[in-house]
């Protein structure tokens, strides 16, 4: 079976500094993995790599078996491969629905389209609305993006992802920002999305990690050090000596596991 997304031999420098070496992995389709990694593993630069927005220096980027390696972010998200930010994106003044109206147009290239009132384009407006109801964002459906909570305005930036129809989607830190009061609710959300979609997500909260991952890629200096299910991460040697040194290794491998 073809991969959903195959990165193979990766590499990057900048200068001196190799910031990504001889990265390979594979993503299957409907898969849920979480990367991991220390301050410093190159986490952010990996995903820029995938993403188009930085240039490997050599190895390959395959989506569904297509080499998408010298296309850009904006190709790549036509073909399907999306990602979100660590940072909120978004129009701080206009609605959710507005916000996630232009994605829906966008990827239909209706955007372009500046004869038509948005209020006649009904089929548009309809597959926004059910995206928001999807991420459980109708109770702010009217609301200006910058008076919701964070936690719910990082379930917008999901909203407009997947109107871009993705079938492979990155997500960049979710949780960053979320009170852990609220991260039922994104993760929910992550549950509820279409089982198709290959899902790839960079994290730091292992609690989140353990609850969203079937699977665990932890990356260190740059290269990745082991994959395996979140209990074969959390109990690992490696890991605990690599990813959080001596100090605090029990309480990552127990703890966690057990929370």
């Amino acid at each position: 079976m073809t991969a959903a997304l195959e990165i193979q031999g990766l590499n990057k420098s900048f200068g001196a500094i190799q910031v990504a070496r001889d990265i390979t992995l594979s993503l299957e389709e409907g898969a849920r993995r979480a990367l991991i990694g220390p301050n410093g593993a190159g986490k952010t630069t990996f995903v820029s790599l995938l993403s188009g927005v930085v240039r490997p220096d050599s190895g390959r980027v395959l989506l569904f078996g297509q080499d998408i390696t010298s296309d850009s972010a904006s190709v790549r998200t036509k073909k399907g491969l999306v990602r979100t930010f660590q940072v909120s994106n978004l129009f701080g003044k206009l609605s959710v629905l507005e916000n996630v109206f232009l994605a829906v147009s966008e990827r239909s290239n209706a955007s372009f389209d500046l004869w038509t009132g948005a209020g006649k384009k009904r089929e548009l407006i309809d597959k926004a609305e059910h995206l928001i109801e999807q991420l459980r964002l109708t109770d702010n459906i009217h609301d200006p993006v910058s008076q919701i909570a964070y936690g719910r305005q990082r379930l917008v930036e999901i909203a407009l992802a997947l109107a871009l129809e993705p079938r492979v989607l990155l997500l960049d830190e979710p949780a960053a920002g979320i009170p852990h009061s609220e991260t039922d609710v994104l993760l929910e959300a992550v549950y509820s999305l279409p089982t198709n979609i290959a899902i790839l997500m960079i994290e730091h909260d292992m609690q989140v990690v353990r609850r969203f991952a079937s699977e665990v890629t932890v990356l260190v200096g740059g290269a990745v050090l082991m994959t395996g299910t979140p209990k074969d991460v959390m109990v690992s040697e490696q890991v605990r000596e690599v990813y959080l040194g001596h100090a605090g290794a029990n309480r990552f491998s127990s703890e966690t596991l057990h929370a």
